[in-house]
């Protein structure tokens, strides 16, 4: 799959470290640039296979040091970076088929009757 303009090769269950992409931690979002698919001898159409992942955290990379100087003028300047990253956990990998929701939340024994009340109604 290809996302911020590096390539990367995934399967499910997997964790990776992208460009920075829009999101909170606990989201679900589907990649689609897929280069190619396949396992093994097989190779899937890449059109039509996607890519779900759910966003870890929001986090910043290592510190990269800019260090310039040029030779006998005194000059030396020096500066630190940190590129914005997202860390993915890939859940699945296959066929346009939608990501599995979370199961919904079970009803607590205070909602319960009066859910029963309102429909009795």
């Amino acid at each position: 799959m290809r996302t911020g303009g590096k390539q990367y090769r995934v399967a499910a269950g997997d964790k990776i470290a992208v460009e920075k992409l829009a999101g909170e931690a606990g989201d679900t979002i589907t990649l689609s640039d897929i280069l190619l698919a396949g396992e093994g001898e097989s190779i899937a159409d890449a059109a039509k296979v996607t890519v779900s992942a759910e966003i870890i955290a929001q986090a910043k990379s290592e510190k990269v040091i800019v260090f310039k100087k040029r030779r006998r003028h005194n000059y030396r300047r020096k500066n630190g970076h940190r590129q914005q990253m997202t860390l993915l956990r890939i859940t699945a990998v296959g066929e346009d088929k939608p990501a599995a929701k979370k199961a919904a939340a079970k009803k607590t024994k205070s909602e319960a009757p009066a859910d029963a009340a309102a429909s009795a109604e």
